[in-house]
């Protein structure tokens, strides 16, 4: 089968859906583009300054070898960057072909896959956390050394939106006590682990932990202003509607605290036993059984119990899709080249867990 790039080994050019059809895009930004033209505008007509009996003249060929070193240490210098690639999707291959060499790791699709931005979206942030989480929790060392520097990066941008929009701050703590846990234990096996880069560069990054542990301790969160409409202004029947769509019970209990009305509705046996149900199958919770003092069964007591035996649901708002027909990985909005008769039978949710899987060889 021909390619249509410039190498018969090349996988082809990178085409972007766009309203007139698909177009092909160059994997570079538009500031290049148009030094790289200058650049081959010089041609083979360009000469470097020197004597008269020694000019040098560069060939077309000399020039275009010059545009793509420019290109590449463009790409080295830019470490603010933390995606290079225009396309949201990754191709996720695990053996070399004769079409593609090599293969799809961890930290390529971590680069490749935007999750800068994706933190910015509400929809996307826990599933971005929840991931980083696991990274922490067994992967940093699968990650390469830029991958590594990335996922700090993106780690820094997040505790800086918790800190300003005091966002969720219980879930960025267990990230950080998780990597911190796990950096003491490399740092302390030094020479009997992998660690990409010098080890001073990691002892700075425990100690940055360390102290976004410290600022997240000392949060407080700021108490809006509002002379309108108030949680506690909404009828019982709506509070506790409100209560039954949350899907993690410290959620609830946190609720709870706000006022003595949404303390007694956080406190229905009812509820927790929906939560129960929701989470763990009919056979886990029969082994467990709590009953209180009353005789009936503690659901509120049995809910932290069965989530040290057993994982609980998770539920997000956006995850990444992963296209069987293509092996693509991609987020759902972005969209990806498929050439499926009827793309939307091919798509699959991949959770933080399944992201990890798919990388594993």
């Amino acid at each position: 089968m021909p390619f249509l790039g410039q190498d018969w080994r090349s996988p082809g050019w990178r085409w972007v859906k766009t309203e007139d059809g698909w177009k092909r895009c160059e994997p570079f930004s538009p500031a290049l583009e148009d030094g790289n033209n200058q650049l081959n505008d010089i041609s083979h007509t360009v000469i470097l300054t020197g004597d008269d009996e020694d000019e040098e003249i560069y060939s077309t060929e000399d020039c275009e070898f010059a545009a793509k070193k420019r290109k590449k240490d463009h790409f080295r210098n830019n470490t603010d960057s933390q995606c290079f690639y225009r396309e949201k999707w990754i191709y996720v291959h695990k053996e070399s072909t004769r079409e593609r060499h090599g293969y799809c790791t961890l930290g390529e699709a971590f680069n490749r896959l935007d999750f800068s931005s994706a933190i910015q979206d509400i929809r996307r942030f826990n599933y971005v956390v929840k991931l980083l989480q696991l990274i922490a929790k067994s992967q940093l060392t699968s990650l390469s050394g830029a991958a590594q520097k990335n996922y700090f990066n993106i780690l820094d941008k997040i505790v800086r939106k918790v800190m300003e929009d005091q966002y969720n701050p219980r879930l960025i703590k267990d990230l950080l006590q998780d990597l911190s846990s796990t950096l003491c234990i490399l740092i302390r096996g030094v020479g009997k682990s992998v660690l990409v880069g010098n080890i001073n560069i990691w002892i700075c990054r425990l100690e940055t932990i360390l102290l976004w542990q410290q600022q997240l301790k000392n949060l407080q969160m700021n108490k809006q202003v509002n002379n309108g409409l108030t949680l506690s202004d909404l009828p019982l029947h709506m509070l506790n509607n409100i209560l039954y769509r949350f899907s993690d019970g410290w959620d609830i209990i946190t609720l709870g605290q706000v006022t003595p009305t949404l303390y007694m509705l956080s406190e229905d046996r009812q509820l927790w036993k929906k939560l129960c149900q929701y989470h763990f199958a009919e056979k886990q919770f029969c082994r467990h059984l709590i009953p209180s003092e009353k005789g009936h069964i503690d659901w509120k007591l049995m809910y932290f119990a069965l989530q040290k035996y057993y994982p609980i649901k998770e539920q997000y708002g956006d995850t990444l899709h992963f296209c069987r027909h293509c092996s693509i990985l991609f987020w759902k909005d972005t969209g990806h080249p498929c050439t499926a008769s009827d793309p939307d039978t091919c798509l699959m949710p991949v959770s933080p867990q399944h992201f990890i899987d798919l990388f594993k060889f």
